[in-house]
């Protein structure tokens, strides 16, 4: 807080700041802060966690912020904001991927990014990036139609601001420096992820974890001129929670071990 500036602190623990510098356009996919989830908003830790995410996020080059139009992330999203003077661009394709399945097993209200391992990895077209929505259970919750709905919104974003999709890569119409923030939530980051990365959603969320309000930036990348991916270098970056001595939250994780207390479903 009063002591020194974040960027002080990271320097004097030894971390590199990972959103900092850089000569590419980046993206930033942040999580909401540790959300009461009942009323759509953030609990007190929540509120914690989404100011200390803003001491860090404020010393950036943040040139456009967008946002989910849920509460949790509206909430988390405003902390940064108002210290940046900016007003975030709320983007109804950013809000949770929350969309219910029925399982061969009749169990319904299923969420895509909360299978138990035993199932999912016992089934080759969840690593399948061209078969994966194919299977009958994802068409019960019209699941194919929702992740259109949401790649075709990140596609649009992604060439307003200069990089048009074109096959499973994408064109530099306008190269450029700028630094993206996009505040929203876990499961619908993974779906991000899967469009950039060609890899299915199903996968990420399940071996993957972004507790709230970590950071995970991308870059790009052009190696030939106008032909550009995005590239990863720091997924779920909560450095700002250690650096504030707040302990990350559990939300998203279930137990480590099965004889614990923790959450098993």
């Amino acid at each position: 807080g009063s002591e020194m500036c974040i960027r002080d602190r990271y320097e004097k623990l030894g971390f590199r700041c990972n959103i900092h510098g850089g000569k590419a356009m980046k993206l930033l996919i942040i999580r909401h802060g540790d959300p009461d989830y009942v009323h759509d908003t953030l609990t007190e830790k929540g509120k914690r966690e989404a100011e200390l995410l803003s001491r860090m996020l404020v010393k950036e080059k943040i040139d456009f912020i967008y946002c989910s139009p849920l509460g949790r992330a509206k909430e988390t999203c405003a902390y940064t904001a108002e210290k940046l003077k900016m007003t975030p661009v709320v983007c109804p394709w950013l809000q949770e991927f929350d969309y219910r399945v029925e399982l061969p097993d009749g169990e319904k209200n299923h969420l895509i990014w909360d299978m138990l391992p035993e199932f999912w990895t016992g089934r080759k077209e969840m690593y399948d990036n061209d078969c994966w929505l194919d299977q009958p259970f994802m068409e019960t919750g019209h699941i194919r139609e929702h992740y259109r709905d949401v790649i075709q919104g990140f596609d649009e974003l992604l060439a307003k601001h200069g990089y048009m999709r074109e096959g499973k890569i994408y064109r530099a119409e306008n190269p450029n420096r700028d630094t993206v923030a996009l505040f929203c939530h876990f499961g619908l980051e993974t779906v991000l992820l899967s469009r950039l990365f060609n890899i299915p959603p199903t996968v990420l969320a399940h071996v993957f974890v972004a507790l709230p309000t970590s950071v995970t930036t991308l870059y790009t990348e052009e190696r030939r001129k106008g032909k550009v991916i995005f590239r990863c270098c720091a997924f779920g970056e909560t450095t700002h929670l250690y650096i504030g001595k707040e302990a990350p939250s559990f939300s998203a994780r279930f137990c480590e071990t099965f004889d614990s207390d923790e959450r098993h479903d």
